[in-house]
């Protein structure tokens, strides 16, 4: 980045209008004979290139570079509830030890939390290095102070180049904290992860309502974070020898204090995530009313599956929010989905191509969903639903 300088001593009448008048965004302003620039410019430097010359100037910001082989190693935060290891953790050990092989770096993972020493070990049979153990009863229940010290403590004693988080309730709010405390940059929800020779880490992630995919990298500044999702990445297959090691971090109980008291602790109840099914029927805009579901759900009995949709559906009533798939929704990696009347928007097609098998039935034959089937119907769903249905029943009668 950089920032405008405006050299006052060479204005005059004729100068400054002209000034004024070459902005496309009026973002020069005259003042009493002086030049000032408001919140509207867009630093196109129009101004620089043609107006009066040496008037205005563009100034870069210097620069701060880090000591990158300062930073060595590929972490993994370990988001757990009492210990039991949510899935997504696994799945960023996967991708870390992929990055890692690329820079011969190590794989870390820091476990936060009371009473866990034990469950450590379970991580070092899918390939890490190291695993720190921060286990301390003040640790618990997740509240952010003391969570976000022991997070601060493991990143200065270990310097990690790479971060990953899983994004879930608690992993949105330690990578900020991690971010702005150590002045580095963060991607959240990323969707593709790669590393340069030089460690930098290529972040990639849908913008603009997922109608493009932006490349992030923060080059300046370690260590570098990252969020993902749960089903983005593939967990790798657990092993039962171990070769890692479980390193038991220490931390002065003073940075573990907390203005929050957890009085109770209400276990919600279990519920079926779209995110977890093997099998999923995801309705789109071909759906047209509330009685049409009654053929979904039929089909989806039949095949053991769950009922999922697109973003106007739920908003149209049809579905529960918590089973939108797509950006603004869950992120899926079942074992087949088959889409009824899906048009393949990019923010939809963003949660779920990561499937084994997709099935797509649309009267569209041009709809965007069949660029990421694997295999597809031109039609009606209200033809070929009926029938799927029914060979269905006939095959399991046979």
């Amino acid at each position: 980045m950089g920032k405008l300088v405006v050299n006052q001593n060479k204005l005059n009448s004729e100068v400054i209008e002209q000034l004024v008048n070459i902005c496309p965004f009026k973002a020069i302003e005259n003042h009493d004979g002086k030049i000032e620039i408001n919140a509207g410019c867009k630093m196109c430097k129009i101004c620089v290139k043609k107006g009066p010359a040496g008037v205005m100037e563009f100034v870069e910001d210097e620069v701060k570079t880090i000591d990158k082989s300062l930073w060595k190693g590929i972490a993994v935060y370990v988001d757990h509830v009492e210990g039991d290891i949510h899935p997504v953790t696994l799945e960023l050990i996967g991708k870390a030890k992929e990055l890692a092989a690329k820079v011969n770096f190590p794989v870390y993972c820091l476990f936060l939390g009371s009473n866990i020493s034990h469950k450590a070990e379970e991580l070092l049979h899918y390939g890490v290095d190291e695993v720190f153990v921060y286990d301390y009863e003040e640790l618990k229940d997740f509240r952010i102070e003391p969570y976000a010290a022991a997070f601060e403590d493991f990143i200065k004693k270990v310097k990690p180049s790479t971060i990953l988080v899983g994004a879930t309730t608690v992993g949105r709010s330690l990578a900020p904290r991690m971010a702005a405390r150590f002045r580095t940059g963060l991607t959240a929800d990323c969707t593709i992860l790669d590393i340069k020779e030089n460690t930098d880490l290529v972040q990639i992630r849908p913008a603009f309502g997922g109608n493009i995919m932006a490349q992030i990298n923060t080059p300046n500044t370690r260590p570098q974070l990252a969020t993902v999702r749960y089903k983005v990445m593939n967990a790798p297959e657990r092993r039962e020898d171990v070769y890692g090691e479980i390193i038991t971090c220490e931390i002065n109980k003073d940075k573990l204090v907390s203005n929050i008291d957890v009085l109770k602790v209400t276990h919600k109840e279990k519920e079926e995530s779209i995110s977890d099914a093997e099998v999923i029927i995801a309705i789109g805009r071909g759906v047209k009313s509330e009685n049409d579901m009654e053929m979904v759900y039929e089909l989806a009995d039949l095949l053991g599956a769950q009922v999922a949709g697109t973003r106007p559906m739920i908003e149209a009533g049809l579905l529960n929010a918590k089973k939108q798939i797509g950006l603004s929704g869950r992120t899926v990696k079942p074992k087949l989905i088959i889409t009824l009347g899906v048009s393949g928007a990019v923010q939809f097609t963003a949660g779920m191509n990561g499937s084994e098998r997709i099935f797509a039935i649309n009267n569209d034959e041009k709809a965007s969903i069949f660029n990421v089937a694997h295999y597809g119907i031109v039609g009606d769903i209200y033809e070929i639903v009926p029938q799927l249905i029914e060979q269905i029943k006939m095959s399991k009668r046979a």
